[in-house]
C-alpha cells in the first residue's frame, strides 16, 4: 500500500481554493482519496483536509511542500503537510486510574493507533507493571509542590530525548504549568471525566450523584494553561438513572473516558483536527 499525503488548510475564506488545491494534487498525477472542508461563517474562515496517494504522484515526497509553497502563499494560507507512514512518538502521563492507559497500549498494540509510545511516566508506581507487560519504558517523577518546577524541567528532558511530539494525559492527576504547555502547543491531549463545563474540576461523580443527573459524560480536549478550558475534541455521553449507584456510574464513566480519549488520540494522529479561535475542527 502506497503512502498518502494529509495537507490541512486553513485560511480566509474566497473563490477557488478548493480548485486550486484539487488541481495541484489532481495536476500532479495525485490520486484524491479523501476531501473534506469547512466554512466559519462567523469569521469567514475556510478549512480542509485533503489526503491523496503518493503512487505515481509527480512531485518527490521531499519537494511537495516546496512545490505547494506558491499556492499557499496567493491564498494567505495557515497550512501543514504529514505523511501517513510517518509514525510519531507519543507519551503517556499516568497516575492511579489506570483503565485508559491500558485501553491506549491495546489500541496501539492492534494498529488502531498508529504511533509508538516509548515511554511513559507518572508520579505514582502503580503501572509499572503494565509498563512491562507492554515492554515500555517507565519513569516515576514524584511530584510535590516542593518539587513540582523541578520534575517538570525532568520530564522535559525526557519527552525531548525520546523525541516525543504528543503528550497524552490518561488520567494524570498533575497540573501542568503554563511553560510545559507552551512548549507542547495543541499537542497535549487530555481526558476530564465529566461533559464540561457542567462539573469541573474534582469529585464530578459524587456531586453529579448528589444531584441526581440523568446523563453523564466524557470530554477530551487540547490542554491549555487555563485548567479544563481547552480546545474541545471530542464528547460523548451515556444515560443514567436513580437506579445506579456510585460505583455504577463511575464504572459507566470509565468505558466513557476509554472512548473518548481513543478517539481523540485516533483523530490526531489521523491528522483530522485543526484548532482556530479556542475551538477544533474535527474533519469527518
Amino acid at each position: 500500500m502506497s503512502d498518502h499525503a494529509i495537507l490541512l488548510v486553513s485560511c480566509p475564506d474566497r473563490r477557488g481554493i478548493t480548485a486550486a488545491i484539487s488541481n495541484f494534487v489532481s495536476g500532479h498525477q495525485g490520486n484524491i482519496i479523501h476531501a473534506d472542508q469547512h466554512i466559519d461563517d462567523q469569521s469567514n474562515i475556510f478549512f480542509m483536509r485533503i489526503e491523496w496517494s503518493l503512487d505515481g504522484f509527480s512531485i518527490p515526497k521531499d519537494l511537495i511542500a516546496e512545490e505547494f509553497t506558491e499556492l499557499a502563499d496567493r491564498f494567505g494560507m495557515e497550512w501543514n503537510l504529514y505523511f501517513r507512514d510517518d509514525r510519531i512518538n507519543a507519551a503517556i502521563f499516568v497516575s492511579r486510574h489506570l483503565h485508559c492507559l491500558y485501553d491506549l497500549l491495546y489500541r496501539v498494540r492492534g494498529g488502531e493507533l498508529t504511533c509508538r509510545v516509548p515511554v511513559i511516566l507518572s508520579n505514582h508506581s502503580d503501572a509499572a507493571g503494565i509498563a512491562e507487560d507492554f515492554g515500555i519504558e517507565y519513569i516515576v517523577t514524584p511530584v510535590t509542590p516542593e518539587n513540582k518546577a523541578e520534575q517538570e524541567v525532568r520530564q522535559r528532558q525526557i519527552l525531548a530525548e525520546r523525541g516525543i511530539e504528543l503528550v497524552v494525559l490518561a488520567r494524570y492527576h498533575q497540573i501542568l504549568s503554563p511553560e510545559f504547555v507552551d512548549a507542547y502547543p495543541n499537542r497535549i491531549i487530555n481526558i476530564h471525566h465529566s461533559f464540561l463545563p457542567a462539573f469541573p474540576g474534582q469529585n464530578p461523580y459524587a456531586r453529579a450523584y448528589k444531584k441526581g443527573v440523568k446523563i453523564i459524560g466524557a470530554t477530551s480536549h487540547f490542554v491549555t494553561a487555563e485548567l479544563d478550558e481547552g480546545p474541545i475534541i471530542e464528547q460523548d455521553t451515556v444515560r443514567v438513572s436513580h437506579s445506579d449507584s456510585l460505583q455504577r456510574l463511575k464504572e459507566k464513566g470509565s468505558d466513557l473516558e476509554r472512548v473518548v480519549l481513543s478517539r481523540a488520540v485516533r483523530w490526531y494522529l489521523e491528522r483530522k483536527i485543526l484548532c482556530y479561535n479556542h475551538k477544533t475542527v474535527v474533519f469527518d
